[in-house]
């Protein structure tokens, strides 16, 4: 392969026509999700004839297998995340807003070692049914379930784990809500096997939900691929028949949400058949966390 030709480009020259002279004028090219459109619009004005397509569906599984030593800094980040929910659930919680503690999981994962923290979702009480609820002005109080999912990157790979903590004593239904969702992100990690595929991690979780009469409060898929980015292939969801393959690396994180009343979600990140992976290969599981924040309701103040 040869060597990149370098282009002088100066301010105020049309940068998409000065890099259309490194392309070629009728080229099939891959272009990253997070591009602006600003440079993809830019691009298709110089190079008419060219056709343009996202990465993650030309090349949808091409990071999905981890090494062993991505697999490494994907577990030191998943440590650097439990460290932060086991210093997050010493602070008081009631009286204090929703972004007031999402801005101390902020300052606890850079703590923890993260350069960047990609989201720090709060989500009290009826908030909690709303899986995408970003943190916002609701003061949490006595009786409140909350979710907190967060993440972010700690040496270039990703963390993302949730849990669901109560202020106070839960009650039976808090508590059988709660259960249902740790039997079935336990279902989830266990359905990873030689010969499964990724719509089977979905459905493994899902049934447990569906069969405690939940499912309709499942609302979306039972995971997603980490690795450079937070959120990658390989994705969890029925109609991926892709198969689990030995360094997929990849959230399960079911969750049931009851509209005006709560939520829960469990998340954490397991890596597939880890060989090769100090501390991790001799497992006898086919799949490892490496998130391991206790599953159980964490009681706080």
């Amino acid at each position: 392969m040869g060597g990149i030709e370098a282009v002088a480009w100066s301010d105020g020259e049309d940068e998409h026509a000065v890099t259309a002279r490194l392309l070629r004028p009728e080229g099939r090219y891959g272009i990253s999700d997070t591009a602006w459109a600003l440079h993809v619009l830019g691009l298709q004005r110089t190079l008419p004839a060219s056709s343009y397509v996202a990465v993650t569906t030309a090349l949808p599984m091409l990071r999905a297998t981890k090494s062993p030593e991505e697999v490494a800094r994907l577990a030191a980040a998943g440590a650097g995340a439990d460290a932060v929910f086991a210093e997050i659930v010493t602070r008081p919680f009631a009286g204090r807003r929703e972004r007031d503690v999402a801005a101390d999981l902020d300052a606890l994962l850079r703590d923890h070692g993260h350069e960047q923290v990609d989201f720090t979702l709060v989500c009290a009480g009826e908030n909690g049914a709303d899986p995408h609820h970003d943190a916002g002005d609701r003061v949490i109080a006595a009786g409140d379930m909350v979710v907190m999912d967060f993440g972010g990157l700690a040496d270039g790979y990703g963390s993302d784990t949730t849990r669901t903590v109560h202020v106070g004593e839960v009650t039976a239904r808090e508590q059988e809500v709660h259960d249902v969702v740790r039997v079935a992100q336990q279902a989830g990690v266990d359905a990873v096997r030689p010969g499964a595929t990724c719509q089977d991690v979905d459905r493994a979780s899902r049934a447990v939900i569906d069969d405690a009469g939940y499912g309709e409060f499942f609302v979306h898929r039972t995971g997603h691929g980490i690795g450079l980015t937070t959120h990658e292939p390989p994705y969890l969801v029925e109609g991926e028949e892709a198969p689990v393959s030995a360094g997929m690396c990849f959230s399960v994180e079911p969750g049931i949400y009851l509209p005006g009343e709560f939520g829960v979600r469990i998340e954490d990140i397991v890596v597939a058949f880890p060989a090769g992976v100090p501390g991790l290969d001799d497992s006898p599981e086919a799949a490892v966390r490496l998130n391991t924040s206790p599953h159980e309701v964490v009681l706080v103040e």
